[in-house]
């Protein structure tokens, strides 16, 4: 039997990077990309030493209880709410994720996701396509201006500030933030941003975007009584992750106009959307691709790989979310 560390991938990858991890280790991937239950899941990664997520396999305490030899799981992704962290550390097992890597492509969609929302480009698409274009009108499909507006952005995270220097230094805008933290009056001056109560970022955003983090006191941030708050000509883009917009509220206030539309990459209990957000013409939707380039995605998987490699070979892993308690 080999002493190579076994891990498990457990989604499909690029192949070139299932081969690289294979010089270090005996491999068990998925690259058939089959939905896995928790309990197939586990009974894969009862035996395994690592493994490479995507960011939505359940990393639990009671997986972790069965998993003993478990030393480190590699998120694929940023965001890491798949992971119990404080389960993960008790357990001794690391967490890492692939901050940087995605940062300035996932801004690029961030504002092109606004663009395509305040100009309506899917409401026109789909009303081109269905035959229904016959004249010009001076009212059809006129839509909410983005130079020169105010961009709001609700978390300023390296993302966030990605698309604050987008919106103030390509399009002239007006940006304000809200953040658990303010920053640097340096990096405020680099994002031309102005930091404001999170009831005065609803209140005046004439786009409000949200690149937060999802974590229980995130959940439904922006829900009716915060979209009740907004403008009725205000947009609203979510890149950030299911949960932290409350899409039955959302999919409500877009029926009723309540604001002029949305745009959405990320959606709660997603891969399912919620019912009534693709009844209403005056949303986007994405299915969660704001990272999805070949460069961006390729060096995601890379990132992913190089922290399991370095931990499993008693380096110090590059992008760690946790310190995990010696066993």
């Amino acid at each position: 039997m080999s002493s190579k560390p076994r891990i498990l991938v457990v989604r499909k990858i690029f192949p070139e990077v299932i081969e690289r991890l294979s010089q270090h280790f005996d491999v068990e991937s998925n690259q058939d990309d089959v939905l896995w239950s928790d309990a197939e899941l586990t009974e894969r990664l009862k035996d395994k030493d690592g493994a490479l997520t995507t960011g939505t396999q359940p990393i639990n305490a009671a997986l972790l209880a069965a998993c003993p030899k478990l030393k480190i799981v590699s998120n694929m992704t940023v965001g890491y709410n798949n992971f119990d962290v404080a389960a993960m550390t008790a357990a001794g097992v690391l967490g890492t994720n692939t901050p940087d890597v995605l940062t300035e492509t996932t801004a690029d969609f961030g504002f092109a996701l606004l663009m395509a929302t305040a100009r309506r480009v899917t409401e026109s698409e789909h009303y081109l396509r269905a035959g229904k274009w016959t004249r010009w009108s001076y009212d059809m499909f006129a839509g909410a201006e983005v130079h020169g507006s105010t961009l709001g952005i609700l978390g300023m995270g390296r993302i966030g500030q990605g698309i604050a220097r987008r919106g103030a230094h390509g399009f002239g805008m007006n940006v304000i933030y809200h953040n658990r933290s303010r920053l640097t009056p340096e990096l405020e001056a680099e994002c031309k941003a102005s930091y404001v109560s999170k009831e005065e970022l609803l209140a005046k955003a004439d786009h409000l975007v949200l690149v937060l983090p999802y974590t229980p006191d995130s959940h439904h941030a922006i829900g009716a009584a915060e979209i009740a708050r907004m403008q009725p000509t205000a947009t609203l883009i979510n890149i950030a992750r299911g949960g932290i917009v409350d899409d039955k509220a959302l999919a409500e206030a877009l029926i009723e106009r309540r604001i002029a539309g949305a745009g959405l990459d990320v959606f709660e209990g997603e891969p399912s959307v919620y019912p009534g957000l693709l009844q209403v013409p005056n949303v986007v939707l994405t299915p969660h691709i704001a990272s999805a380039t070949v460069k961006t995605r390729l060096k995601m998987s890379h990132l992913a790989a190089d922290n399991l490699i370095a931990y499993l070979q008693g380096q110090a892993p590059i992008t760690p979310v946790n310190q995990p308690l010696a066993r």
